[in-house]
């Protein structure tokens, strides 16, 4: 496993299997945030990361969305304590194996029932940190649907980095579109691109490809292109 310090707070931890695959370690005052848990595998050096860095636990768990390639190592990562996992509220009958994903002919589930907790939603259903206006880790969630119906990238204000999932992919600096094969509504995506010009992060960061630096550069170019 490469680990790479991403800014000040920020820190990715990536694999290989066919396509890189990335998550990602938050630094706050009283432990670590993982975001996204990546395959099965990826388990051992998330956790022995967590140990070199010496900033303190895992302390909870925030997913961009349930498909099996972010979900892969929460089991042996709660297996060290009860830490919340946090998921945007659509996404939980698709991860529990209620409901197929949209597009999928069969249900799958990739979360044990019962382990994952509903993110907060504003009266106009957007979510919010379940720590209110101040969370702790300096995340904050918007909904970006599209690749999956409850998919959220999570925005760190102060290290102007915006973690974003499955939003987008990259390759060698430039934004490509998500994976076409696993996403629910490529147009409903191409719309939710359009965070970038509400958050104007200085640094995107995605599952599958490399960082991209100033994106919302990219963003006109990438709309003609891929909408």
């Amino acid at each position: 496993m490469k680990i790479r310090q991403v800014s000040d707070h920020i820190y990715a931890l990536s694999t290989w299997v066919i396509i890189p695959i990335h998550v990602w370690l938050v630094r706050a005052a009283e432990g670590l945030t993982l975001v996204d848990a990546g395959i099965g595998p990826m388990a051992g050096g998330i956790l022995r990361t967590v140990d070199q860095l010496g900033h303190g636990p895992i302390r909870r768990i925030l997913l961009t969305h349930g498909h099996v390639d972010h979900v892969g190592a929460i089991d042996p990562v709660l297996k060290n304590g009860d830490i919340p996992v946090l998921v945007h509220p659509e996404e939980i009958p698709c991860l529990e194996g209620d409901l197929p994903y949209p597009r999928r002919k069969k249900a799958q589930r990739t979360v044990r029932p019962g382990v994952v907790t509903p993110l907060p939603l504003s009266v106009d259903g957007m979510p919010v940190s379940p720590d209110g206006d101040a969370p702790s880790d300096g995340l904050v969630p918007y909904h970006t649907p599209g690749h999956a119906p409850g998919h959220t990238v999570w925005f760190h204000p102060e290290d102007g980095v915006l973690l974003a999932g499955d939003l987008f992919t990259s390759r060698k600096g430039q934004l490509r579109p998500p994976i076409a094969m696993f996403t629910a509504d490529m147009a409903q995506a191409m719309r939710s691109a359009r965070i970038l010009e509400q958050l104007n992060p200085s640094r995107l960061e995605v599952c599958h490809g490399g960082p991209v630096r100033n994106p919302l550069e990219q963003l006109p170019g990438y709309l003609e292109r891929y909408a």
